[in-house]
């Protein structure tokens, strides 16, 4: 009777852990592709799971914070779905690169067109988004993620310092220093291609040095058989007339 209890315990506390993990780890989350830079521009993924065995996912919406308006957000085409792209009016106009900015995308909604995220399966939905902001160190995008059965889920819960995790937590991105071109990471490139540009002129000079050096040791070594051959040739010379010399003083 006890080892059943026990069991029984055991099985229940097991089942507890593998749902809690579950749902723990089935968030819908924002993740950039390489860098999210302050001030610079960045490609992410949106990544939603399906959190449900008996139905799909048929439309996901996407909101972004208001206090950090961004100027430009481009959905990449996702087959079998269709995105739609919401700006608002700003209260307070954005300067970006020399123009100013009254608007700002607050929201993208992807649909279902001949497509669904299924039971045991996610979806990643690209954006281009920039200018990003300098002046925070994260971007909180609440998710909104409906059903085909009419259930519709809120990812917008924001965690406090020290506090637990939601339960529905809002996606958050990340945003690493800024770089000094503001374009997430392209200092770095051109430093790297500054110095490959560099490598490879080093490499054509080495190159070069070394083809003149065997041009001169080949021209060298051509003067050199010319200089032994005419000296060759005097010799024979010298041997033929010696041997008609010698030849005249036997005769005689």
């Amino acid at each position: 009777m006890n080892v059943s209890r026990i069991a029984l315990t055991g099985g229940i506390a097991l089942s507890s852990v593998v749902l809690l993990s579950g749902t723990a780890f089935a968030h819908v989350g924002v993740q950039p592709q390489g860098e999210a830079a302050k001030g610079g521009y960045a490609t992410v993924n949106v990544k939603v799971p399906n959190e449900r065995d008996n139905a799909s996912t048929i439309k996901v919406e996407v909101n972004f914070p208001a206090d950090h308006p961004l100027a430009s957000v481009m959905p990449q085409p996702v087959p079998g779905w269709k995105s739609e792209v919401t700006k608002s009016k700003l209260a307070k106009p954005l300067e970006l690169h020399g123009k100013t900015i009254n608007e700002a995308v607050t929201k993208v909604t992807w649909t279902a067109d001949g497509s669904k995220i299924g039971p045991g399966q996610f979806q990643q939905f690209p954006l281009s988004l920039g200018q990003l902001p300098e002046n925070t160190d994260q971007l909180v995008v609440k998710a909104i993620q409906t059903y085909d059965n009419d259930e519709v889920v809120r990812w917008i819960e924001e965690a406090k310092d020290g506090g637990e995790e939601p339960q529905y937590p809002a996606p958050v991105l990340k945003l690493s220093a800024a770089s000094d071109d503001h374009h997430g990471g392209g200092a770095k490139t051109d430093e790297k291609a500054g110095h490959d540009d560099k490598a490879k002129d080093e490499a054509k000079g080495d190159k070069a040095h070394t083809e003149s050096a065997a041009h001169a040791d080949s021209a060298g070594s051509d003067t050199t058989a010319r200089i032994l051959g005419v000296v060759g040739i005097l010799v024979g010379v010298a041997g033929v007339a010696f041997g008609l010399l010698a030849g005249r003083r036997r005769s005689a």
